[in-house]
């Protein structure tokens, strides 16, 4: 009870207080200089939409004092008063006006006045006009392309294959206009037409260009009538590399090395798009180096490594030095572009790798549903090479660091001329056929061994065309001596090289 009897108390005398000064007349201030108060707004014109909210911002001042500021607009149902004197308990010489209104939703015109009057503690006012307009713009306008990929261009026999850009923006009210500058060759703009102001679609050649290898940074800014703006940064990148089809991953030093396996060497990667690769590569021994080539028998003529005076990026020069896979024991991924030359690098660990095959059957365990009827009879699910059927398949042997690394105990004997015959099969007691199954995309191009169970689909590493469950492996040994074989059942890639 005395809590709420002092707050009272508190409030009337506060009330008072405030009718008493509120109530003095004009009378018992002494002029300073005798002039209406000074308005500056923010803006003249502010453009909205129903629902929305805007404000209203300026400065006043007046030397004899600022007595209240009168906001008035019939159309929008607005009438307030902001005496100063209900807020200060001295006199304010100085006020910022920022005052929020939101318009009603079913406001009926297009256009208002709305005036701000000032009056200062003499009597005097002064009136300021601000046209309310119902053409706001409250959305970004929008780059729909290019989306800030690299644009590249090729070089070829000399000269730029024609090819041009089309950049595309639309705005929800309309659009002022499209600046495209490409750094270190020119500056292009383009403008809506008037039958469709809310899009601009702009055809830049490319086929100009100068003939030599560079990189042009680009921006792209879109302007709507508001000034409102979207900007889009790309690369432009004039090249002579050709989008190859097919990149292969050299973890060798030797050229010898690469033309003396039966299969898997050098390793192919995915190409993900145009002039993008994907390399995923188990790295067993910390240092190993590495570098890309698209021609599987040689070094040369490309090859790309690090570049040497900028470690950030690839290099096909000579001096390009190979890349160096620093951990050992775990998966590499390295995506990279060959147009811009542009790469990234990570690693994830085995056991972050998967496996196709269902994650019930344990390599080497009983786990593999012998007569697939529910489990009445389990056996070792294991799987290796087989010429003729599962009961003739030598099981591999796992690796014990990589679950997903698969080998034999010691190397095989291959004659020069031979011809291989094989799958990559499950060992079953009763030739039950495809609980695990991998098969090469052609009998001579082993390149990507696909996993197949009942159905084919491809391989988790691999995005190019895939074949049926039929075709069996049949590469020809082109030198005798001892190779050793090896499989990634995560990559689905297999070697045969040779050993002494």
């Amino acid at each position: 009870m005395e809590t709420k009897f002092f707050r009272r108390s508190f409030l009337y005398a506060f009330l008072a207080i405030g009718a008493t000064f509120t109530g003095c007349s004009d009378d018992e201030f002494a002029d300073v200089d005798g002039l209406e108060p000074t308005l500056e707004l923010a803006t003249d014109h502010v453009r909205t939409l129903g629902g929305y909210e805007f404000r209203l911002a300026g400065t006043i001042t007046d030397k004899d004092g600022i007595r209240s500021i009168r906001l008035s607009c019939p159309e929008l149902n607005l009438d307030r008063t902001i005496d100063l004197f209900q807020y200060y308990s001295e006199v304010q010489y100085e006020y910022t006006l920022d005052y929020a209104f939101t318009v009603p939703e079913d406001l009926d015109g297009d256009n208002f006045n709305l005036k701000v009057t000032v009056s200062d503690v003499g009597g005097r006012t002064t009136e300021g006009i601000i046209l309310i307009t119902m053409d706001g713009d409250y959305e970004d306008p929008i780059i729909t392309n290019p989306s800030g990929e690299p644009i590249v261009v090729v070089i070829s026999e000399g000269v730029l294959s024609p090819q041009s850009l089309t950049i595309s923006a639309t705005d929800n009210k309309a659009l002022d206009s499209l600046s495209i500058n490409v750094e270190g060759y020119g500056k292009f703009m383009a403008y809506p037409t008037e039958s469709d102001p809310r899009a601009i679609n702009y055809s830049l050649d490319l086929s100009n260009l100068p003939v030599e290898n560079k990189d042009y940074q680009t921006t792209i800014i879109a302007y709507d009538t508001l000034l409102r703006t979207d900007t889009v940064s790309c690369v432009i990148s004039v090249t002579d590399s050709p989008d190859y089809e097919k990149m292969y991953l050299a973890d060798v030093a030797t050229e010898e090395e690469l033309t003396s396996d039966v299969f898997g060497v050098p390793m192919l990667i995915d190409h993900i798009g145009a002039f993008q690769y994907s390399a995923r590569y188990y790295n067993r021994n910390a240092g190993t180096e590495i570098s890309f080539i698209p021609q599987k028998d040689s070094f040369g003529p490309t090859r790309y490594g690090l570049d040497s005076a900028d470690k950030s990026k690839l290099s096909k020069e000579a001096d390009a030095e190979p890349i160096v896979l620093e951990e050992s024991n775990v998966y590499y991924q390295i995506d990279f572009n060959i147009a811009t030359l542009t790469y990234t690098m990570k690693t994830y660990s085995v056991n972050e790798a998967d496996d196709p095959w269902p994650s019930s059957m344990v390599y080497g365990e009983p786990t593999l549903d012998k007569w697939n009827d529910g489990g009445s009879t389990w056996m070792d699910f294991t799987f290796g090479m087989t010429s003729t059927n599962p009961t003739e398949v030598d099981p591999f042997v796992q690796d014990e660091n990589n679950p997903h690394l698969f080998t034999y105990d010691s190397p095989m004997f291959l004659e020069a001329g031979e011809e291989m015959h094989f799958i990559i099969h499950n060992y079953h007691t009763d030739q039950w056929w495809n609980f695990v199954r991998w098969c090469s995309n052609s009998t001579t191009d082993l390149d990507v061994f696909n996993y197949y169970t009942g159905s084919a689909f491809r391989n988790r590493g691999y995005s190019g065309t895939t074949t049926g469950e039929d075709v069996w492996s049949e590469p020809v040994v082109e030198e005798t001596g001892n190779y050793q074989f090896y499989f990634d059942s995560h990559l689905g890639r297999a070697k045969l090289v040779r050993v002494e």
